[in-house]
């Protein structure tokens, strides 16, 4: 992992994207800073990713690998990149064209800082715009994040970054330990970020036994442990969302619950049970972790569903409804279904009451 100093590698994994890759890649190449590389990592893709992207610039370099999942796709472009700098993107996303000339130009006035952050705008399937600022959206634990009186301590964009637009300049930037707080939750969406390969080197690449959907947690919350960060209050890049093909999409959400909570609790372990949270913070956080798990697998493992709901019964003794999902896990599965429809029902007989007394 010899660094090119100056230059920026962007990881690209992809599968079965081609219809985006292509754009995705060009958002990369027009960069207002130049030096840079793109490393197109396909993850055993079966259609025309190759022809699509292969011969776009000199500075792409394609690889086919045989299917390994997201985390593997990227740990392979990290071995592969040459940079001082590494960042991703994902293949249905694109980057606004100065985000690497200002991340750059931000680690670089902020020499202990091991990597910077954005936020995201978003858009439709089909590339029409839905938000400007997605982050507060997209990650429930934003809310325990007071970002304004954060960014009362940073500067402002214009007197870090040269070429910054005039619409920007009174963004702030601001440097920031944030290591216990992302115990409670990711904040970070990977294709905003830009790494110095110190830091890479010190956490390591994504763990490939997060399958499917949630090493990226995993892998902010350790480089955030290892040291300070920065947060830049710009949208960098625009996320697209509502795609059938995408991690978050609901028939992963089993497979983020579990892997959270196998972030989450190997936290704890490492740690040592000495996370700098109020303790009463740190339980409720475990037990609602454990509670999530229980409900994803009510129907798929009821007897791990009672096994989670019991842990979190025991981090947290009191609510009630980690008491309704040991009960729930304890049903036979045709009486649970029947519940759950008997619950369906009554909810949507309470809404409709609601509505017709409301219109009186």
């Amino acid at each position: 992992m010899s660094a090119d100093a100056g230059l920026v590698s962007i990881v690209v994994p992809t599968y079965n994207r081609a219809a985006t890759c292509r754009d995705a890649v060009r958002s990369v190449l027009e960069q207002s800073y130049a030096r840079l590389e793109v490393i197109v990592v396909d993850d055993g893709s079966q259609d025309d990713t190759r022809a699509r992207v292969a011969g776009l610039d000199r500075r792409v370099r394609y690889i086919h690998q045989d299917n390994a999942g997201a985390a593997a796709a990227r740990n392979r472009g990290i071995d592969e990149a040459r940079g001082e700098f590494v960042g991703f993107l994902d293949s249905d996303d694109v980057f606004r064209s100065w985000k690497l000339e200002a991340q750059v130009s931000v680690l670089r006035a902020f020499p202990e800082a091991g990597m910077a952050w954005t936020d995201m705008a978003a858009m439709d399937p089909d590339g029409r715009p839905l938000h400007e600022a997605y982050n507060t959206r997209m990650y429930g634990a934003y809310r325990h994040l007071d970002r304004a009186a954060l960014l009362l301590r940073g500067r402002p964009l214009h007197s870090i970054w040269p070429g910054c637009p005039a619409d920007l300049a009174a963004r702030r930037c601001v440097q920031a330990d944030l290591g216990a707080q992302l115990f409670l939750g990711n904040l970070i969406p990977t294709p905003s970020v830009l790494l110095r390969r110190e830091r890479l080197r010190a956490v390591g690449g994504f763990d490939p036994r997060l399958q499917r959907t949630g090493e990226d947690y995993d892998f902010h919350y350790r480089v955030c442990r290892a040291g300070p960060v920065v947060y830049m209050d710009v949208s960098s890049f625009v996320y697209r969302i509502g795609a059938a093909d995408q991690l978050t999409a609901a028939r992963h959400h089993a497979w983020m619950a579990r892997n959270t909570l196998a972030t989450v609790a190997a936290a704890w372990r490492e740690a040592d049970g000495r996370i700098p949270l109020p303790a009463a913070v740190v339980r409720r956080r475990l037990a609602a972790v454990h509670r999530w798990v229980s409900r994803v697998e009510l129907f798929e493992d009821p007897a791990a569903a009672r096994r989670h709901a019991l842990a979190a019964l025991a981090w947290e003794p009191w609510p009630p409804r980690a008491a309704g999902l040991l009960a729930a896990a304890l049903l036979p599965r045709r009486s649970l279904v029947a519940a759950l429809r008997a619950r369906r029902a009554c909810r949507r007989w309470l809404a409709g009451a609601r509505a017709e007394l409301h219109a009186r």
